[in-house]
């Protein structure tokens, strides 16, 4: 079971609360993670990634165990403590401004 952690907005576009658990077919990482979010959330699909390329949106970064892997590779495995539902996978907005 992972455990993934959303941004209010995209909580309430979803009309869930709390933290999400998903139970993966396959390996953690990041694809199978939002492809999850996806499968369970159609409302979703587009605001976390690109729907054409399936590129990380500007201004979304992810982090599992208190770093940032936004720029790992998609298909990178995450923490085994993400795997196992210990730490959750957090989808956070990046605030930008000056």
């Amino acid at each position: 079971m992972i455990r993934v952690i959303l941004p209010a907005h995209l909580k309430n576009l979803a009309g869930i609360t709390g933290v999400l658990e998903l139970q993966l077919a396959t390996a953690a990482t990041q694809l199978s993670v939002l492809d999850a979010i996806e499968s369970a959330y159609p409302m979703l699909r587009g605001t976390i990634r690109d729907q054409a390329t399936g590129k990380r949106r500007p201004f979304v970064r992810f982090f599992a165990c208190g770093q940032d892997v936004s720029h790992e590779g998609v298909d990178s495995p995450l923490p085994e403590a993400v795997s196992l539902g210990r730490e959750p996978f957090m989808v956070i907005g990046a605030i930008a401004g000056g």
